[in-house]
């Protein structure tokens, strides 16, 4: 037994570890995608004027009302959006805890045949169903999970998401306006700069997909790049328009 209980032993140390990444990017994701999001919307604007010839002082003027308006539109917006999806759910919540109230055996039915779809034979399934409806409070987690696919115990938070998605865009957009800030009078500094921190946020984002970061990063550049470069000509299309 002793040498079986080695054996067991060594073969666990040894198996390779099990682990998944995150698939939702938890904050990450988020974070990484308000400041790419800054950047490419900050440094399109920036291109789009400097294509109309103007001066340094206007450069930074733009920049900076290109990051303050865009932060604050990603706050208010993500505030929104999240508040609302809370709202509803916290609606649905209380519709579900009426009903275990209400209708005991019902619910306690309907689990069991949720999980007999699932492939657990009819008995266990509802001797399952049964034992985890004891608890209302679990039985509510149990139901919102498995009829909702929520989890009532971490609901995101508006505040949180609103402060998150400011931060992370006004990062991003500050960096096309920094070179100008340090006292550049040209266009070329604040998008090498700019193109440089897209393929940092792409490399960034493979943490939490399957490609590898230099592909992630060379897409980014190239669509941000792609993004400067359209607005830079019709800059310069509408300051001649207008001239």
């Amino acid at each position: 037994m002793a040498v079986l209980d080695t054996v067991a032993a060594t073969h666990i140390a040894h198996r390779d570890n099990h682990t998944h990444r995150d698939v939702n990017g938890g904050w990450l994701r988020p974070a990484v995608f308000g400041a790419m999001d800054g950047l490419v919307s900050n440094l399109a604007l920036m291109t789009g004027v400097a294509g109309g010839a103007v001066s340094a002082k206007t450069m930074v003027i733009t920049g900076l009302a290109g990051l303050a308006a865009g932060a604050f539109s990603m706050a208010v917006g993500e505030y929104t959006s999240v508040a609302s999806q809370r709202e509803l759910v916290l609606a649905e919540l209380d519709v579900e805890r009426r009903e275990l109230r209400k209708h005991p055996t019902d619910e306690l039915e309907e689990l069991a045949a949720l999980y007999e779809s699932r492939g657990v034979e009819p008995g266990l399934a509802r001797e399952v169903a049964r034992q985890l409806s004891r608890d209302p409070e679990q039985a509510l987690e149990i139901h919102a999970r498995e009829e909702l696919g929520i989890d009532p115990s971490d609901l995101p938070s508006p505040m949180t998401a609103a402060v998150a998605s400011f931060g992370s865009f006004a990062l991003g957009a500050l960096l096309p306006v920094l070179p100008f800030l340090l006292g550049a009078t040209q266009l070329w500094p604040a998008v090498l700069l700019a193109l440089l921190g897209l393929f940092a946020c792409g490399a960034v984002v493979a943490r939490v997909t399957a490609r590898s970061w230099w592909f992630s990063g060379l897409r980014q550049l190239l669509l941000g790049g792609a993004a400067a470069g359209v607005t830079y000509l019709l800059g310069i299309a509408f300051g001649t328009a207008v001239g």
